[in-house]
């Protein structure tokens, strides 16, 4: 089982690392595949960046390069798509969300030496992008353009209410192992809403063998082996949620479940 927190995921690039999430979520990831297209992409780039002498003028030829040649772009027709969390299929597909077209242009621009940290801004996935000697610049991975502290701001009241106020704490530099927790997050969320339960229960597994007593997890869990109609199972995970967190709402619905549940024949897999 993938070790999520290890000292060798964090020495990654995020890509590779998600690559690794991918492939312990479902085997089918095509790991080889996109590693090779991942090779032949830099070595694309460092070809086409090869004549550009300033810095700055060769990382906006790598946005160029990244949104308008290659064509990578938000997946604004089906942002929730679980394809949309799989490096082989955005590598494909040319589409993606914030982080994993974050995860891609990380990986060539640190690649070919650009000073790029991904941060886990509270809405989004966001580039930042630190020149020698000037204050942080921030990019949206969803179309590569540049963001402002002013429009970070009005996102984060956006996302937050009224109330809230960009804080250095929002614009930090994260690291893999927080952003891939994330991520696992993200697709067992996607997996859940296209029914692929199988996959999500792989997801849940994936969280719980870090976080083993995380009554929300083992929630979601119950409900994923209620779908595949393990029902003891669920039973017993849905009691252990409504023991550890009897003040959840959730919890007095949960009641209402194991009580119908416990009426049906158990169906053991």
């Amino acid at each position: 089982m993938l070790e999520l927190f290890d000292e060798d995921f964090d020495a990654m690039e995020l890509a590779e690392g998600a690559l690794a999430l991918n492939q312990a979520i479902n085997p089918e990831t095509r790991v080889q595949w996109a590693e090779k297209e991942l090779h032949r992409l830099l070595q694309e780039a460092e070809l086409s960046l090869v004549h550009e002498v300033d810095e700055k003028q060769r990382f906006d030829a790598l946005l160029r390069l990244f949104y308008h040649q290659w064509g990578f772009s938000g997946d604004r027709e089906a942002y929730f798509d679980s394809a949309n969390g799989f490096i082989d299929k955005v590598l494909e597909r040319r589409k993606g969300i914030p982080v994993s077209l974050g995860a891609l242009l990380l990986y060539f621009g640190r690649k070919l030496g650009f000073p790029l940290k991904g941060v886990t801004f509270p809405s989004q996935f966001l580039i930042k992008v630190e020149w020698y000697g000037e204050a942080p610049q921030y990019i949206n991975p969803f179309n590569g353009e540049y963001v402002t502290e002013h429009t970070l701001g009005a996102w984060l009241i956006g996302h937050k209410g009224p109330l809230a106020k960009l804080k250095p704490k929002h614009l930090e530099e994260t690291d893999n192992p927080t952003v891939i927790g994330r991520w696992l997050a993200l697709l067992k969320s996607a997996l859940l809403r296209e029914e692929r339960y199988t996959l999500a229960l792989k997801c849940t597994d994936l969280a719980l063998s870090f976080v083993p007593d995380d009554p929300y997890e083992i929630r979601d869990r119950g409900y994923i082996y209620q779908q595949l109609d393990c029902h003891q199972v669920a039973l017993t995970d849905y009691q252990y949620f409504i023991e550890n967190c009897p003040d959840d709402p959730a919890s007095e619905l949960l009641k209402n479940q194991v009580n119908a549940m416990s009426g049906t024949q158990v169906t053991l897999h």
